[in-house]
């Protein structure tokens, strides 16, 4: 029998690895198991969300450049329903809330929800019939003008 050439003692062929290198692919391995449970819970998410009969939507500040507020209105086992809101460079917030009003009511009508300026800069969304719902913010491209979505 031959002396292995390349310090290989315990008779394995070359391209097993090391103790070292299994370790570390054992902890690969595990950390690649947390990264997908993490994952997962991230993308069940939304499924957590809580619906509500009545939503604020708060804008706040100014938009520096012209742009859009993307708006997903989810109800139960629905498609979800988007509504766009095109905003021009420098509408305040109080304009901001004038324009999403207008384009809920443009999209829905006034069967579903009740939608309503409070405080100036707050858009208020109330079920009028139907299922709970939830309002998801998509995007907003609108710089500058902040958009915060609450349960009432």
């Amino acid at each position: 029998m031959h002396a292995p050439k390349s310090g290989n003692t315990h008779n394995e062929p070359h391209h097993l690895l090391d103790h070292g290198e299994r370790a570390v692919s054992k902890q690969q391995r595990g950390m690649m198991i947390v990264m997908l449970v993490l994952l997962g819970s991230l993308l069940a998410l939304p499924a957590l969300a809580k619906p509500s009969n009545k939503w604020r939507l708060e804008l706040n500040h100014k938009a520096q450049v012209a742009g859009e507020i993307e708006l997903s209105f989810v109800t139960g086992d629905a498609a979800p329903v988007n509504v766009v809101v095109t905003i021009p460079a420098k509408t305040r917030e109080n304009n901001a809330a004038h324009l999403v009003m207008d384009a809920i009511r443009a999209k829905f009508g006034k069967s579903l929800y009740k939608t309503e300026i409070d405080d100036g800069e707050d858009v208020l969304v109330k079920k009028k019939s139907g299922p709970d719902f939830e309002i998801v913010l998509v995007r907003n491209t609108a710089e500058g003008l902040k958009i915060t979505l609450d349960r009432e």
